[in-house]
Order: structure tokens, then C-alpha cells, then sequence
């Protein structure tokens, strides 16, 4: 009897040693502060490329959306005014378009957005001055540019807006994970704190965009050299 008893003993002292082994202990550093966000365009040339054959949603054309389903974009082409969008209906395909040159760009939608602030409206929407809404960002290989005139909702917004539908051709795109980046054509986007970026980074071009702010970045003006000292004349 009493060698069993040492026996369960052992068996239990045993088992206690390899449950403290097996046990990691960790605790949360008080004074930590988490580093904050790279600017836009460092998160675009530091964070890693993916392989964008999961991302092709039409002819020449990268798209995705974002884990949270608030931000959809596409890496695609232009003739003029006309996006190559495979989830909006469009013109880029119309012969009568086509003496128009091809230019690469980065759109995206918001299902909800902030307003566009009045020194980033760039349209006057056929004189109206009415009708010029956010929830759309525009990238060429040139400038950024935030909203457009419309006098409905985007796709994005029928989708995953407030009173979206949850269905469509959005509800199939892949989804691009937080701090993954995207290229093609020169443009990139990358998911990241709690939006997208995109931008050109070789041209100092791009934005950030959330549902609640956006940002357009472009290249700052070079300085104007100041003008050479009149020479004096001598007496």
C-alpha cells in the first residue's frame, strides 16, 4: 500500500514539474508605446509586395477590397474621364474612346467617407456647383484627387453602406490584408491603418483614405532659387 502511495505521488509530482515547464508566463510592459503609422508613402515602399495574380477582377486590372469591407480599389486604366472598373458601369471600352491616350490609375470607394474639404473640389459639375460628393479618390501618375460629381451612390456604398445590400460583384473581390501593398503599372496601395494608401512614389504623389479623414499628398513645390544681387556700380 505504501509503495503505491509514493507511487501516485511521484506520478503527480511529475506531472505538476513538466505543467510549470510547459507554462510561460508573459506580462504587459506599462510604459510600451506602440510606433506609430509610417506616412502613406513609406508604408508604400517598405511594406512587401504581394503577388497580385489573386487580385485580377477584369481585363488589366488589379482590384480588391479591405479586410473591414469600408474601402474597395482598383489598380487600372483611364482614357480621359472614363475608368476601367469592373464593378461600375462605364465607357472606357467605347470605340469613341479609344483615340483617347490608355493612363494608369488607383480608385477607390468608401462605403462611408468623410466630406471633401472646398479647397479639394475640383469640379463645378456643369456650372451647378451642386452635386460634387465624397467617397471616391482618384490616383495618376500625377496628382491625387478626392470626390467627384455625382448624383447617386457608388457601388460601394450600395454594397456596404448604410443601407447596402451585402451583395454583388464587391461581395467576390479578394481581400487585401492589413499592411500588404500592392503594384502595378508604377502605382501601388497598400491596406493599412485603417484605410488604404496609394500613390506613385517615385513622383512624391498619393493618398490616404478612411471613413473618417483623407489625405491627398503631393510633391512640394521646389523652391524658387532667389534672384541674383544687382551688382553696384562704381562711382
Amino acid at each position: 500500500m505504501g509503495t503505491m502511495r509514493r507511487t501516485a505521488l511521484g506520478i503527480f509530482a511529475a506531472f505538476t514539474l513538466l505543467a510549470a515547464a510547459a507554462c510561460t508566463i508573459t506580462t504587459e510592459d506599462p510604459g510600451y508605446v506602440p510606433p506609430p503609422p509610417l506616412p502613406a508613402l513609406e508604408q508604400l515602399e517598405q511594406a512587401a509586395l504581394v503577388d497580385p495574380a489573386s487580385f485580377q477582377a477584369g481585363d488589366n486590372t488589379t482590384s480588391f477590397i479591405t479586410e473591414d469591407r469600408t474601402v474597395v480599389c482598383s489598380l487600372t486604366d483611364a482614357r480621359g474621364e472614363h475608368l476601367n472598373l469592373p464593378y461600375e458601369m462605364n465607357s472606357f471600352s467605347d470605340q469613341g474612346n479609344n483615340r483617347l491616350a490608355i493612363v494608369p490609375v488607383a480608385h477607390c470607394e468608401l462605403a462611408h467617407y468623410p466630406k471633401p474639404a472646398a479647397g479639394d473640389i475640383k469640379d463645378d459639375c456643369a456650372g451647378t456647383g451642386l452635386g460634387y460628393l465624397g467617397g471616391t479618390v482618384l490616383l495618376t501618375p500625377a496628382r491625387a484627387t478626392y470626390g467627384e460629381c455625382r448624383s447617386g451612390v457608388t457601388q460601394m456604398e450600395a454594397t456596404y453602406g448604410p443601407k447596402g445590400n451585402k451583395s454583388g460583384p464587391l461581395t467576390r473581390l479578394a481581400v487585401l490584408a492589413d499592411g500588404q501593398n500592392l503594384e502595378r503599372n508604377g502605382l501601388r496601395c497598400s491596406a493599412y491603418n485603417g484605410g488604404v494608401a496609394c500613390g506613385n512614389v517615385s513622383a512624391g504623389v498619393g493618398f490616404f483614405v478612411s471613413r473618417d479623414r483623407y489625405e491627398l499628398i503631393s510633391k512640394p513645390a521646389e523652391t524658387a532659387s532667389p534672384a541674383p544681387a544687382m551688382a553696384s556700380k562704381s562711382p
